[in-house]
C-alpha cells in the first residue's frame, strides 16, 4: 500500500485521498520541464495531489499556477497541499473538467500527466479509472483544449508511457501541436524506454531535441544525472 504522504525537501504531499500517488516518473517530469524566464502563467491539467504544480512553484518564484482537477476529493487534497506549502499565494486549484474550464488568459506553460490508457481493461475503482484511463478525456480532446489555451510561443509538457507516446504524437500533429523536445526515461542504461516527457508547441521545428535519462545504473544506484535533476526535491539526494 502506498504511503498517505510523501515528504520532499521543501514541501509535503498528502495523497491519501488521491487515486494516483507520487511516482518517480512524475517527479522527473516536474524537475525536467523547462521554465523559461519569461514564463509567468502556468496551468496544471489533472493536478491530482498537486505535485507538479508544487515542483514548478519551487523552481520559479515569479510564476502563478492554475491547477485543474476533475475529482473533487483529489482537488481538495491538492488545495490543502498548496495551502501547506511555502507558495500558497501563487497556487490555486479548481474543480473542473478541463474541457469546460474558462481561462482568463493564455498560458506560457501547460503541464499534464494525463490518463493515458486507451485500450486496456478497466479496473474495479471508478476514480482510479478516471485518473489512469482516457474514459473521460481522450488525447484529441486534450490537445484541442490545450491548443486553445496556449500562448503562441507556449508549450505543453506531457508524460506518457513510450507506447502511448508513439500514438499520441501523431494525434498531436493533427491538432497542430508539434514536438520540440523530449526526454526518454529508462530504468537502467540497458533497459527499454519506459516513459517519455514530450514538449509540444504550436510552433513547428525541423529536429526535436531528444535526450535520455536512466534512473539507476547497473549496480542499482541512482545515476549522477538523476541525482542532479532531483537533488532539490528528494530528501536523500
Amino acid at each position: 500500500m502506498s504511503n498517505s504522504w510523501f515528504q520532499f525537501k521543501a514541501f509535503r504531499i498528502n495523497q491519501g485521498d488521491c487515486a494516483m500517488k507520487v511516482t518517480t516518473d512524475a517527479c522527473i517530469q516536474g524537475a525536467w520541464t523547462p521554465l523559461p524566464t519569461a514564463s509567468n502563467h502556468v496551468m496544471d491539467i489533472g493536478t491530482g495531489t498537486g505535485l507538479l504544480s508544487l515542483m514548478l512553484a519551487q523552481r520559479n518564484p515569479n510564476i502563478k499556477i492554475e491547477a485543474v482537477e476533475i475529482d473533487p476529493e483529489a482537488a481538495s487534497q491538492a488545495s490543502q497541499n498548496f495551502i501547506d506549502s511555502p507558495w500558497s499565494n501563487r497556487l490555486k486549484c479548481y474543480v473542473s473538467d478541463v474541457r469546460d474550464y474558462k481561462a482568463g488568459a493564455k498560458y506560457d506553460v501547460i503541464i499534464c500527466n494525463p490518463p493515458f490508457f486507451s485500450h486496456s481493461l478497466l479496473g474495479p475503482t471508478p476514480v482510479k479509472n478516471l485518473a489512469r484511463h482516457d474514459v473521460s478525456l481522450t488525447s484529441r480532446q486534450l490537445f484541442t483544449k490545450v491548443y486553445s489555451l496556449l500562448a503562441n510561443d507556449g508549450f505543453l509538457s506531457l508524460l506518457l508511457p513510450y507506447t502511448e507516446y508513439l500514438l499520441w504524437r501523431q494525434t498531436a500533429i493533427e491538432c497542430n501541436l508539434f514536438e520540440s523536445q523530449c526526454l526518454y526515461i529508462k530504468h537502467t542504461p540497458s533497459s527499454p524506454v519506459k516513459r517519455v516527457v514530450t514538449l509540444l508547441s504550436p510552433l513547428q521545428i525541423s529536429s526535436p531535441v531528444i535526450t535520455e535519462l536512466s534512473i539507476k545504473d547497473h549496480d542499482g544506484n541512482y545515476t549522477s544525472s538523476f541525482k542532479e535533476l532531483l537533488s532539490a526535491y528528494y530528501l536523500n539526494l
